[in-house]
C-alpha cells in the first residue's frame, strides 16, 4: 500500500507559482480568495470543474493535486471491486477484470 498523503497539494502548488489565494481565485472564476483557502484547508471539496481548473492552473493531474481523497477513493473502489468480484462468481468474464481492479494496490 502507498504511503498517506495528504488531502489535497493546492497550497504547495499555489506557493510554487508564486500567486496569491485572490490570484488564484480569479483564474478560477470566484469572487475572492476565501473560497480558495477553504479548499487548501479541506474545508470543502471543489466541484469537478473546479478540480479540473486547478489542474490547468497548477499544470499538474488532478489525482496528483488531490492525492490523499484520490487514495481514499482508490482504496473504497477496490474494496468494492473485490465484493463485487466475489459475487459474480468464477464462471462469470468480469471477475477476472474486477479482481485486476481489486489487486492493484499489490502491483
Amino acid at each position: 500500500m502507498t504511503s498517506s498523503q495528504l488531502q489535497n497539494y493546492l497550497v504547495s502548488n499555489r506557493k510554487r507559482l508564486s500567486l496569491s489565494q485572490d490570484e488564484v481565485a480569479f483564474l478560477l472564476g470566484t469572487q475572492s480568495g476565501s473560497k480558495v483557502s477553504r479548499y487548501e484547508h479541506f474545508a470543502s471539496k471543489p466541484s469537478l470543474e473546479t478540480a479540473l481548473a486547478f489542474e490547468v492552473i497548477y499544470q499538474r493531474s488532478t489525482s496528483e493535486l488531490f492525492g490523499g481523497l484520490y487514495q481514499k477513493v482508490e482504496q473504497e473502489v477496490m474494496a468494492r471491486a473485490k465484493t463485487l468480484a466475489e459475487r459474480t462468481g468464477q464462471g462469470n468474464p468480469k471477475r477476472q477484470m474486477l479482481l485486476n481492479i481489486a489487486n492493484k494496490s499489490l502491483n
